[in-house]
């Protein structure tokens, strides 16, 4: 594609040299650049892609989108943009031909809930015999085809590479999870959804490297019913109100305690599931999930109000969802034994909280709690996770996640200040392979484990190195040594 092609509708500064260059490709990696690129430079929170124009025009790049004042050859065309994080979302879009305007792409956007939410719509979908992609947290998917996921929401770039790519096999819908970070770094603009979902909002994302105060945080996620068709949103969210009024499209809601357009109600939990009735103009039914506790109610709310907007029917959605598995979400692990391990990604006061809720209600035994909490984080979430496990856990394991470059020691102690405000039982192992082993070890006749914090991560990050360590693999470890 002709670069003058690709820059048509983009506000830019100036240009210069050659606006007829041929484009080859689209790279914001100067490692990545081959003959013809455009290397859009990226200053980002800890390289900046100005610094790395030689590297890129050694590699083969012809042309620049720049948002700084550089000096390269006269050979290379530079064209100079407000903000290269747009510019990139824009010329990525124009580059693979608009790929998003040819997908039902539904975004999922919110603090909780959202990678739990992407799986059952998939799930529902697939039972519609939709050819669906997924794209978020865990993976990102091309019908059962599984690809790695470096973050959340892919970079502008390799999204709309993505979406490109689903197209040419035959993907009809698309679900993602639409990180906040996402939102306002611009990696979604230019992208066409269809449907935007809104889940909920809590302070998971308040430091200096994210979001500075919960209005910013807020403001970001707002950004999503501005570029979708219709908007889904939890009308018992605090924030919920702020949302509606500022969206630029049509609104429907889903909740449990207020009116709504997609109300659950008579809801029974059960240990391994939740059942409640729905209704809805589109479906009126009685539903069974296979994901226990009432956060599964709201997520599969935001699914049902998403499936019926698609033209799903009702038998598919509750099919979809009485058969739904999401990775490292209330995973329960077979241990053959008289005691139950769950796996969850519980990694806040909030979400451990939820988890520990939903399985004390049922529990005949103990529930076991053991979490670590990451590093390079706010110490109030340490502090808030040892009370909270403290509180509802009959016996807390403290241990470590991934500490980054922090001292695990030092996470855990932080840890423990929490907890020595309740009356809970706790100990503390830093090792969290060693810990796992305690707990299953000492398990008694109906208790219930809860190793949360890393749910379907298969890494722990340390200062000098990054391990393989999956919590679901240690535990059929840890149970196949006692069996031998």
């Amino acid at each position: 594609m002709k670069l003058y092609e690709l820059l048509d509708g983009l506000s830019y500064h100036s240009i210069t040299s050659d606006r007829n260059l041929e484009i080859t490709d689209i790279v914001y990696d100067s490692r990545k650049a081959v003959k013809g690129s455009l290397f859009v430079c990226i200053d980002g929170a800890v390289v900046d892609g100005h610094a790395f124009i030689s590297e890129a025009i050694d590699n083969g790049a012809k042309a620049l989108l720049v948002e700084k004042e550089v000096t390269v050859p006269e050979n290379i065309t530079v064209v100079t943009v407000k903000d290269t994080r747009y510019g990139l979302a824009f010329v990525s879009d124009k580059f693979y031909g608009h790929p998003s305007q040819n997908l039902n792409l539904v975004g999922i956007t919110g603090t909780k809930g959202k990678t739990t939410t992407t799986y059952m719509i998939k799930r529902i979908m697939e039972y519609a015999s939709k050819r669906t992609g997924l794209i978020g947290t865990i993976q990102n998917m091309i019908a059962d085809e599984i690809l790695y996921a470096e973050r959340t929401t892919p970079e502008s770039c390799d999204l709309q590479s993505l979406f490109s790519e689903m197209l040419k096999k035959d993907v009809s819908d698309v679900i993602m999870e639409v990180s906040s970070q996402g939102l306002q770094l611009h990696r979604v603009s230019c992208s066409h959804f269809n449907i935007g979902v809104f889940t909920n909002l809590y302070k998971d994302h308040i430091s200096p490297t994210e979001h500075k105060d919960m209005d910013d945080y807020l403001n970001a996620k707002i950004k999503l019913f501005g570029m979708c068709e219709k908007g889904l949103i939890n009308i018992d969210s605090n924030f919920a109100d702020r949302v509606i009024a500022e969206a630029q499209c049509p609104i429907y809601t889903y909740g449990i305690e207020k009116d709504c357009d997609i109300k659950a109600s008579n809801i029974i939990k059960h240990p391994n599931s939740v059942e409640f009735d729905v209704s809805s103009p589109w479906i009126n039914d009685h539903i069974n999930v296979i994901i226990p506790g009432k956060f599964s109610v709201y997520n599969s709310l935001a699914a049902i109000g998403v499936c019926c907007l698609s033209g799903i029917s009702s038998e598919h959605i509750k099919n979809g969802l009485n058969s739904i598995h999401v990775p490292g979400r209330a995973e329960t692990i077979d241990t053959n034994k008289d005691f139950t391990v769950i796996v969850d990604y519980a990694h806040t006061a909030d979400s451990l909280e939820n988890i520990l809720n939903t399985i004390k209600d049922f529990s005949k035994g103990r529930v076991v709690s053991v979490f670590g909490c990451g590093g390079n984080k706010d110490k109030g979430r340490r502090f808030g996770m040892g009370e909270v496990s403290g509180k509802i856990a009959d016996f807390t394991i403290i241990t470590s996640d991934n500490p980054r470059t922090e001292d695990p020691l030092a996470i855990v102690n932080d840890i423990e200040i929490g907890i020595k405000k309740t009356e809970g039982k706790y100990i503390k192992i830093v090792d969290r392979k060693e810990a796992i082993r305690y707990a299953i070890e000492n398990a008694k006749p109906d208790d219930i484990i809860i190793i949360a914090g890393k749910g379907h991560e298969p890494y722990q990050i340390f200062k000098d190195k990054t391990i393989h360590f999956d919590d679901r693999e240690v535990v059929r470890e840890i149970l196949g040594e006692s069996n031998e």
